[in-house]
Formats: C-alpha cells, sequence, structure tokens
C-alpha cells in the first residue's frame, strides 16, 4: 500500500510542475511563439469531416504554412480547435486521433462544426495531457485494491515482496540466428511465471530476441500478447519485425513513422478493409443527411416544424446508435483474430482494447519507462516480460523534487536489483569495434559484453585507430555559461577542424554515395547548438553534410553511426563537471559509434570524478590519448 500511496504523490508533484511548465510557455505567449515551441498549427484550413462515435464529430485540418516547424501533436492528445478572429476567440475540444505529415484529425466533443469554423482565421492548439496523469493515477489506485487479492501475485513480485517462479520442465527452444545469450533470454522467458527481464546492452540484438520471443510465446500458448514501449518510435519497430515473423498484429494508436507497412496493422486500416465497413459508411451518410435537413430549419417555426425537426434528430441519434454496435463488432472481430497488439504504455488503455485482458505484457524500452505508466499494462496480464538497459539514460521527469525522491527509478531498474534470477543479460554487441565498448563493458557490464568477430576489429581502413582522447588540458579552452547551459566555443571550433581532417582523409577511400555516418554530440544543448552553426557553415564540409548529425546525446539513444565526436565541454579550474556526473548518459554517448569514437575534453576538469580518470587511463593504455597541443594549427 505504502508502495503505490509514494508513487501517487511523486506523480501528482510531476503532474503539478509539468502543468506549470505548460502554463508558462502558454498563457502569456502568442500564437507565433506557441507554434515556434511545437503547441500550435496555425494558419490551418479544413479538409474533411465525419459523423464520428458518441455523436461526436471528426475533422481533418491541414497546416498551410510553417510547415517544417517540429510540433508535439500525438495520438491521444487533448487539443482545442480555435478561431483567432477579432474580436473573440471562439474554441471547442477534443482529443487527436490522428496525426501525419502535416495533417491530423482532432475528434471534437460536438456533434456539429461551429458556425465560426467557416470564418477562416483557424488553428489548433495543444492543451495540456491532463489524461496520460489519470490514466497513471487510475492505474496506481487499482494496484492498491487489487494488491491483496488472488490476482495481486504479479504486483507483490513486482514490489519486490515475493519471489518470481519458473517452469522447470519447459523443452528449450533453439531458435536459428540466436547467438547462446539471446537463446538463455527467449528459453527465460518461456520458463517464466511471471517475469523475465531481458538486459540488453547497446548493440546487443534486443529488438531480434524479443520478436524470436513473442513469437514462441504466440506459438506456444495461443494467448494473445500486449507489446508496449514508451515511444512510438520503438513500438513502430516492433509490431513491423512481428508481422514479418507472419504474426497477426494490430497496432493501436497513431504509428510515428507513416509508412504503408505500418498504417495496414492499424485498427484503422483494418476496419477499413472489413467488410462491414461499407455498411457503415452508407449508414453514417444518412445521418449526416437527416441532420443537414433538421439544421434548415431556423428558430422561427411552430410546433409541426419543430417535431420535424426533432424526428429527424432523433433519426440520425439512432442510425449512429446503429453505427456504434457496428463498429463495435468489427473491432471484436478485428481482435478475436489478433496474435500481437501494440501500443504505447498509455495508449494500451485506448477505449478500443481498454477491457482487454492479456496472458502476458511485454515492455520494451523498459528503462527509459516512467513507473506508473507501466501499471497501465501489467495490471491486464498475468506475467510480465521487462526488456531494456537500466545503465543508459532513465526517463525524463520534469519535477526535480519528484525525481530525487524516486521518480527517476524506474521498474527495471527495481526488479533487476530484487530478482536477479529473472535476469538474462545480453552478451554480445554487433555495433562496435572491441576498443570503443571496451571501457563500457568493465564500467557498467562487468567485463560480460564482447565483440561479435564481425565488428570486434572492424575499422573506417587498415590501420586507422578506433578511439581517440583528444585532452585539451592547459590549451586555454575555457567553459562559458549560456543561460543555464554550458558552453565551449574554442573546443567546439577545434572540434570542427579534426571533423574536417578525417572527413578529408576518408575521402581517398570511399565514393560519396558509401561516405561513412558521422555523429557530431555533446550533453550540453547551447554546445550543440555552437557545433551545428560551425558545420552548416564549414566550406569543408558542404560535400558531407548529409552524412553528418549534431545533436545532443540523449537524442542519439538507440542510434549509431560509424564515426561519433563527443564535446566534453566542461573546463574550469575548479573541476565541477555538473551533470557529466550521469554517467550512464556517457554510457550511451561512448556506444554511439560502430568504427571510430573521438572524444575531446579537459582531462585535468575531467579527471576530479573517478569514472573519467579510468577512461583516461583505458585510452592511455589503448595508445588513444593525444594532446591537443600535437594538433594546434
Amino acid at each position: 500500500m505504502h508502495y503505490f500511496k509514494q508513487l501517487l504523490e511523486l506523480l501528482r508533484i510531476e503532474r503539478e510542475e509539468d502543468r506549470n511548465q505548460y502554463r508558462k510557455l502558454t498563457e502569456s505567449s502568442s500564437v507565433s511563439e506557441r507554434r515556434a515551441n511545437g503547441l500550435t498549427w496555425y494558419p490551418i484550413a479544413i479538409r474533411g469531416s465525419e459523423m464520428s462515435r458518441g455523436d461526436y464529430i471528426t475533422v481533418e485540418v491541414e497546416r498551410t504554412t510553417h510547415q517544417d516547424i517540429s510540433h508535439q501533436f500525438r495520438f491521444g492528445m487533448p487539443a482545442v480547435l480555435f478561431s483567432n478572429h477579432e474580436p473573440k476567440t471562439d474554441r471547442v475540444e477534443g482529443i487527436i486521433n490522428y496525426t501525419g505529415g502535416n495533417r491530423l484529425k482532432i475528434t471534437l466533443r460536438t456533434d456539429e462544426l461551429p458556425e465560426w469554423s467557416r470564418d477562416g482565421k483557424l488553428g489548433v492548439d495543444l492543451l495540456f495531457d491532463d489524461n496520460s496523469y489519470d490514466e497513471m493515477q487510475e492505474a496506481l489506485k487499482l494496484a492498491i485494491s487489487i494488491k491483496d487479492s488472488p490476482e495481486g501475485r504479479l504486483i507483490e513480485i513486482l514490489t519486490g515482496e515475493k519471489s518470481p517462479s519458473f517452469h522447470t520442465d519447459v523443452p528449450v527452444v533453439n531458435i536459428p540466428g540466436l547467438n547462446p545469450s539471446q537463446q538463455k533470454a527467449v528459453n527465460n522467458i518461456l520458463a517464466a511465471n511471471e517475469l523475465a527481464i531481458v538486459h540488453g546492452p547497446p548493440g546487443t540484438g534486443k529488438t531480434t530476441t524479443l520478436v524470436q520471443a513473442i513469437k514462441a510465446l504466440a506459438n506456444r500458448d495461443h494467448k494473445q500478447i500486449l507489446v508496449v514501449a514508451p515511444s512510438n518510435t520503438a513500438v513502430d519497430l516492433l509490431s513491423e519485425k512481428l508481422a514479418e515473423e507472419g504474426l497477426n498484429v494490430l497496432r493501436v494508436g497513431n504509428p510515428a513513422r507513416v509508412s504503408e507497412r505500418l498504417m495496414s496493422l492499424t485498427l484503422d486500416s483494418k476496419m477499413t478493409d472489413h467488410p462491414y465497413t461499407k455498411e457503415i459508411k452508407k449508414l453514417k451518410k444518412q445521418a449526416q443527411e437527416y441532420k443537414s435537413m433538421a439544421h434548415k430549419y431556423k428558430r422561427n417555426f411552430g410546433k409541426a416544424e419543430r417535431d420535424q425537426r426533432k424526428a429527424l434528430f432523433d433519426e440520425a441519434h439512432k442510425i449512429m446508435k446503429e453505427v456504434g454496435n457496428s463498429e463495435q463488432y468489427i473491432i471484436d472481430d478485428i481482435l478475436t483474430k489478433t496474435h500481437v497488439v501494440t501500443a504505447t504504455l498509455v495508449g494500451s488503455n485506448h477505449y478500443t482494447v481498454r477491457a482487454l485482458q492479456y496472458h502476458t505484457v511485454v515492455i520494451d524500452e523498459a528503462g527509459q519507462a516512467l513507473e506508473p505508466a507501466c501499471w497501465i499494462p501489467i495490471l491486464k496480464a498475468k506475467k510480465v516480460v521487462l526488456a531494456g538497459d537500466h545503465l543508459q539514460l532513465s526517463p525524463t521527469i520534469k519535477s526535480e523534487e519528484a525525481a530525487k525522491k524516486g521518480l527517476s527509478t524506474t521498474l527495471l531498474e527495481k526488479c533487476v536489483a530484487a530478482h536477479p534470477e529473472a535476469v538474462t543479460l545480453l552478451e554480445e554487441q554487433y555495433r562496435m569495434h572491441e576498443a570503443i565498448q571496451g571501457y563500457s563493458s568493465k564500467v557498467f557490464y562487468k567485463d560480460r559484453l564482447k565483440a561479435h568477430a564481425s565488428v570486434a576489429k572492424h575499422l573506417l581502413f587498415d590501420n586507422d585507430a578506433p578511439l581517440h582522447f583528444i585532452d585539451t588540458a592547459g590549451c586555454g579552452f575555457d567553459e562559458k555559461l549560456d543561460g543555464t547551459s554550458s558552453t565551449n566555443p574554442e573546443e567546439a571550433a577545434f572540434l570542427v577542424k579534426q571533423l574536417i581532417k578525417i572527413t578529408t582523409e576518408l575521402d581517398h577511400y570511399y565514393a560519396r554515395e558509401y561516405f561513412p555516418t558521422v555523429a557530431v554530440i555533446s550533453p550540453y544543448k547551447q554546445q550543440v547548438n555552437i557545433l551545428r552553426e560551425l558545420v552548416d557553415a564549414s566550406f569543408d564540409l558542404r560535400n558531407y553534410q548529409n552524412s553528418i548529425s549534431v545533436n545532443t546525446i540523449d537524442s542519439f539513444q538507440g542510434q549509431e553511426r560509424d564515426i561519433v565526436f563527443i564535446s566534453m565541454t566542461r573546463s574550469n579550474d575548479k573541476g565541477e563537471i555538473g551533470f557529466l556526473q550521469d554517467i550512464r548518459r556517457m554510457n550511451v554517448a561512448m556506444t554511439r559509434a560502430r568504427k571510430k569514437l573521438v572524444i575531446v575534453g579537459d582531462s585535468a576538469t575531467l579527471a576530479t570524478f573517478p569514472f573519467y580518470a579510468g577512461f583516461i587511463e583505458y585510452a592511455e593504455a589503448l595508445e588513444a590519448y593525444q594532446s591537443a597541443w600535437e594538433l594546434m594549427d
């Protein structure tokens, strides 16, 4: 009980902080400021509308300008259609049920488009997402209410009160193409009664392992499986891979990658292909016609007209009720044929699948999942598979207080500590040269992480060095404070010069279409901005722009490049390194590179912290240490 009450309190603190930050962004901001922050589409044009469930209307809109601005609009989020027409602002709220390119669909809480919507000057604002918090809160309250019932055993295991159990007589499966630790993970999942954990360090084939385990579970148990992740991108990847294995997958929600392959897995697409759908379209059209006829009656009319208007509305409502029943029949029919339901954590409670129960729920990217969100799908299942790496980045928490009090500690992290017998570490990685992975393996994975033979020695070209630490100590590259973010313009300029040298050298070995991919990353946003400007402005790099990505470390989790440059940024005489102390972030940074990793930093500042002192020693032992002085022009 105390466990979930504590989580409820942390969730309340996080919601308040999130709401306050949203309020600051929106309350006194103009439409153009909100648009720049990704919270508004303006101006928009209405491209179509149709009757929806519950007598609501769904409107499709398109943003007609500023189409290159990134936005935060996502499936399931609350939004408001508004008119910016003076003197007053009209608005009607709704829920986004589709986003794709520069179009979105919003189901409005009204049965017809308001008059002012025909007036032009329309936009859509994103509202604060209370729904996600409500779903998490309800899940935690439900966990409290069932904890002591017979169904509560899984809860007791996940909260550390009881130990998980395993079948001892399950036949071992051997899946072609999987290495020994991947095979072990699959068999551990099959043998688990309540909990199995797949610990997947960078590049170890966690997705491949999960897909094969889910396929084996579906073939063995013939029971529906729920597969979830905190990000739409992770859900999309699993959905696609599972469908390729021949499983009947239903993707609930709105894919981030709008490919034809993914769209065909969605409920909308499957409903469109259902033989009953033509009939529903006819009924919707009929209901719309009755409503249009009813609206032709103006206010000044007698009893006969009033009765006729009411009869038309009643008929439209009756037809829409029939539509609702028919749609539910189609959804139920699709669900009976589905092997795997895939969704985001909160999306797993979408109205179309809310009542479903599953034998197994698989949570991928569990190291980035907020614990309260994990309980939404967990309470729908008897068995849980957690997959991820708690030694990489944890979820983003808005409230410093909530993070410090434990909200940043994930369920994966807790379960790995409480139930080591449920954990399988994937030990072979297929991404990095062995010199690049060596330090992470030693510090984070007890030296158990090994490079597969196909990558252990791979280089950009013969005799190239896969690892460099370039030490800027004594060069006078002092950090500066830009707002709340640290910068180091001189270090950035030096790094870009090294990037130019390497790309020029690689020109002798690679044709343009096969040129190696490059990431330039830093933990600090403002340093990233400086690096991006320098890369974009460089005449020498003009031909390689398509191969170079510049961004924060956090944005590269899950990605990889042939070459990675890291700008450490911090350089001061006090030895202060700020959030470079979060060594999990550095684990992510150091494990993005396939063939070459170049870290530029000030050893005098960094070595005050044991992790970096150890890395510098590691680099020296491999003869990968170099002073920036030697490379200065």
